[in-house]
């Protein structure tokens, strides 16, 4: 966490967090009503806008985000952790993901699988290239990441505001959606080389963000990277209005699919 251009810093370097302590620590954040820009790096939602449904073919298939993080909730509320798998051994649920190698859904879909709105307009655009959250399988997968990061979206709202399923408050913390290879973009690393692990390469990115080095020395793990890159791109952009208001964004997408900041 810094402001104006100070090098940002990872809380508690070296500590293992558990979901647990990242919820009561955002919890006490907006206790203090901090003003604190939050980015998660996993998908707020799933696709709805191509079949008007997170699930077809299943009939209490969660009508909007809110309905959506409750239902998980609801289903995994005896996993620990926030752990989701009660929620994908869900008979009318599980026919939508791509579960591992040979164990497809048969509502799964066809190549990369069903895509968010905004999933789609980036990959398009060559802005980001986010995989389809229904898949669970690779490197790539963020679908187990995204569902566990919807039982903390049900915890922490409304006491922190999630954009753009809320406004913008004036002041206290505000969560979103991340993707961290746009910061990367932004910091003039190309496509396929978005993984930092190396302190030099950290504060030479960092400098193209306007901020000052962490001068963190020798290897670095690529997630404090990513972290810290990401958070000097957030304050250096957070002011631009048009990134608050994509062109595709609308109050239906706001309310049942969510959107990346920073994808235009």
């Amino acid at each position: 966490m810094a402001t104006g251009a100070q090098a940002p810093a990872l809380v508690r370097p070296g500590h293992r967090w558990s979901r647990g302590e990242v919820v009561a620590w955002l919890a006490q954040l907006a206790e203090d009503d901090a003003d604190t820009l939050i980015g998660f790096d996993f998908s707020a939602a799933f696709a709805h806008a191509d079949t008007e449904a997170y699930f077809p073919d299943w009939a209490d298939s969660p009508a909007d985000m809110v309905a959506l993080w409750t239902a998980v909730e609801h289903l995994c509320g005896l996993d620990p952790h926030l752990e989701v798998g009660s929620f994908l051994r869900h008979h009318a649920v599980r026919r939508h993901f791509r579960h591992a190698a040979g164990d497809v859904g048969d509502l799964f879909g066809s190549g990369v699988g069903r895509l968010r709105v905004v999933e789609a307009h980036q990959r398009a655009t060559g802005q980001a290239a986010s995989w389809s959250n229904f898949n669970l399988v690779g490197a790539g997968q963020v679908g187990k990441a995204s569902l566990a990061g919807m039982r903390l979206l049900h915890r922490l709202r409304p006491a922190i505001p999630f954009w753009p399923l809320d406004h913008v408050p004036m002041r206290g913390p505000l969560m979103i959606e991340i993707y961290t290879s746009v910061a990367a973009r932004a910091a003039g690393m190309r496509a396929g080389l978005s993984k930092i692990r190396d302190g030099a390469a950290l504060d030479k990115a960092l400098a193209e963000l306007g901020s000052k080095p962490a001068r963190l020395d020798g290897k670095v793990s690529d997630h404090a990277a990513d972290a810290l890159l990401t958070a000097a791109w957030l304050r250096a952009v957070a002011s631009d209005p048009g990134l608050w208001s994509p062109a595709l964004l609308t109050d239906q997408i706001a309310c049942t699919e969510g959107w990346t900041f920073g994808i235009v």
